[in-house]
């Protein structure tokens, strides 16, 4: 039996206790009072109508999970009204007891629940006892005040012990529910009004009332059975949460609406710091209560999911870059405050990436967020980062690098090149058009196969040091100082360090030097003529042609007419003039139109 948590057991124990107080109570009124024959026997058909619709509750759908509300109340409010507190109490002793015990529920989840239904009895009681009379308004007054007792009483007793089980807020938790079962009880309330004033006209005629009130409890039954099959599909198991499926679709969906209505969305990865060990020393039933723990904490930062493992994802809607930071942190501090019984203390690590600041798609989204909780977890745990490309991505480097499939780490690798356009002043995909624009010339020029593979990846890459540089250089709009010059013209350094530790070095070369000149004043090595890489001096052509027919900040775009101008005009000197040469050619018959156009521009 799992041990309950002693905030738990500080609601529980005096709840019990009072329960118990008023059911000795209430069975000294009933024993003590003269009842009828007649009476006796209503309570005893009102006491097997409301065992049979314990037996049978009625399902219904809130936010936080969903839930049950009992036909029982209907009968509990009628007997209070009818025949007082006390006989109301018994009934719902004997009714609860009955179907709960042969339902094998926990004894202490059994004593809580009769233990608040015996307060619920004694408040309607002592709150209608003023209320005098056989006028129609006195009798519907009698049960309105019945029943608005019944299920506040209820509301406010069991919300706080499913609240101190779950650490879920509680006037949180107050709303949803009041939200998911106000309109049912209403029914309920109208209901148990009718059973009265029949009962009281003849027992006889209340069983017309009976028998509709099972029939909707066994439809509703029958179509929760089968939105719940669908929902099942959905959700976790073990949490409750969506799961990695009902994600991907909520992403989507909230992407798009996020996008229509111009909102920001934020995605929230957290994980479990160290879990396996979790597992390992307290067991895996430790490990799934830890889990369905901290589901609990996460609903309430926002839409939370469990993706697999300890894994979980939080969809903060309307949430811009500060609003989403203060409530991840908010979560990972509480989740650190609090106490995990036997376990101890447990921490979580965060990641958040932000639409549409960072980015657009749903995919590329989930990346960002992802690189963020690595970059977390690999600097100290239990807390949270947003995404920066300046440094995440170093973080993300070093994980591809740790990946067995070369292939799998190029392609990875080449995806990062979108950080550096998003970062960079260019529009558009600049490094994806540049690798297209050098993978052409190299199969022009008869490169092999590899090689053209090799330079179209270095193309994609090329400009991946500047994820170190600041952006109020790279997004200066003026000309740059000497000095900030000297850190730009460092990028391809940088850019060879990142992507030499992932074991690429053909590719790692090629970006080292797609800055060299023909002539020998390039960067960083001053390497001249054909002592530069061929795949470099490409990438270097159609770097320079891209970069000449993008608007920046500082420029608008030339045509195409005069970006092979400028090329022709220092092939020799700056550029390998046979590259020029193919590049132009390759233009020329991949885009005749365009290039047509611009010589007659």
């Amino acid at each position: 039996m799992a041990v309950t948590p002693r905030r738990l057991t500080a609601l529980i124990l005096p709840v019990c206790l009072a329960g118990l107080g008023v059911l000795i109570a209430g069975g000294y009124v009933f024993a003590t009072t003269a009842h009828s024959g007649r009476a006796l026997i209503s309570l005893v058909a009102l006491t097997a109508a409301a065992t049979l619709a314990e037996r049978f509750p009625v399902p219904i759908n809130a936010e936080n999970g969903g839930g049950v509300i009992s036909l029982t109340f209907v009968f509990a409010v009628a007997a209070i009204v009818l025949f007082g507190w006390a006989a109301g109490a018994l009934l719902l002793l004997t009714a609860t007891s009955i179907i709960q015990l042969w339902e094998h529920r926990p004894v202490q989840r059994i004593a809580f629940n009769v233990a608040v239904l015996a307060l619920v009895a004694l408040a309607a009681g002592v709150l209608i006892s003023p209320i005098h009379g056989d006028s129609v308004g006195a009798v519907f007054a009698r049960v309105a005040v019945a029943a608005t007792a019944d299920y506040w009483v209820n509301m406010i007793l069991i919300s706080g012990a499913i609240a101190l089980s779950t650490g879920q807020r509680y006037f949180h938790l107050i709303r949803a529910h009041v939200s998911a079962t106000i309109a049912p009880f209403a029914f309920m309330a109208s209901a148990a009004l009718m059973l009265v004033v029949l009962w009281e006209r003849s027992p006889v005629l209340s069983v017309a009332l009976v028998g509709p009130l099972l029939a909707i409890s066994l439809y509703q039954r029958s179509s929760h059975r089968a939105l719940r099959a669908m929902q099942l599909a959905l959700t976790d198991p073990l949490t409750g949460l969506g799961n990695h499926r009902h994600f991907h679709e909520r992403l989507q969906r909230e992407l798009v609406h996020a996008e229509d209505a111009d909102n920001p969305l934020t995605l929230c990865f957290v994980d479990i710091d160290d879990f396996k060990k979790i597992n390992d020393r307290f067991g895996h039933p430790s490990g799934d209560r830890v889990l369905s723990q901290v589901a609990g904490r996460l609903r309430q930062g926002g839409e939370a999911f469990r993706l697999g493992g300890d894994e979980f994802a939080l969809l903060l809607v309307d949430h811009d870059e500060g609003m989403a930071l203060a409530g991840a942190n908010s979560i990972v501090e509480r989740i650190a405050s609090a106490d995990f019984d036997h376990i101890g203390k447990v921490t979580v690590s965060a990641g958040l990436a932000t639409f549409p600041l960072q980015g657009h798609g749903r995919d590329e989204l989930i990346r960002l967020a992802d690189s963020a909780l690595y970059w977390a977890k690999e600097h100290g745990k239990n807390r949270v980062r947003l995404y920066r490309p300046d440094v995440v991505e170093l973080a993300e480097l070093k994980r591809l690098a740790a990946g067995p499939d070369k292939a799998a780490r190029y392609r990875a690798a080449a995806s990062l090149a979108k950080a550096v356009d998003a970062r960079d002043t260019y529009t558009g995909s600049h490094s994806e058009r540049v690798s297209e624009f050098a993978a052409q010339v190299a199969m022009r020029v008869g490169l092999d196969p590899e090689q053209v593979e090799l330079t179209r990846l270095a193309g994609s890459l090329h400009d991946l040091g500047k994820l170190a540089i600041p952006e109020e250089i790279l997004r200066k709009p003026g000309t740059l100082t000497d000095s900030e010059r000297l850190v730009l013209e460092r990028h391809p350094q940088i850019g060879f360090r990142m992507l030499d530790s992932l074991g690429v070095d053909p590719v790692a070369h090629l970006v080292l030097h797609h800055h060299e000149r023909w002539d020998g004043a390039g960067y960083p090595d001053g390497l001249s003529g054909e002592q530069i890489p061929l795949g470099a001096r490409i990438i270097f052509v159609t770097d320079a042609y891209d970069a000449m027919t993008s608007d920046r900040v500082y420029r608008s775009k030339r045509s195409s007419q005069a970006a092979l101008a400028e090329l022709e005009r220092c092939a020799g000197s700056q550029f390998d003039p046979g590259i020029v040469a193919a590049f132009a050619e390759e233009l020329e018959s991949s885009f005749p139109a365009e290039v047509a156009a611009s010589l007659a521009s």
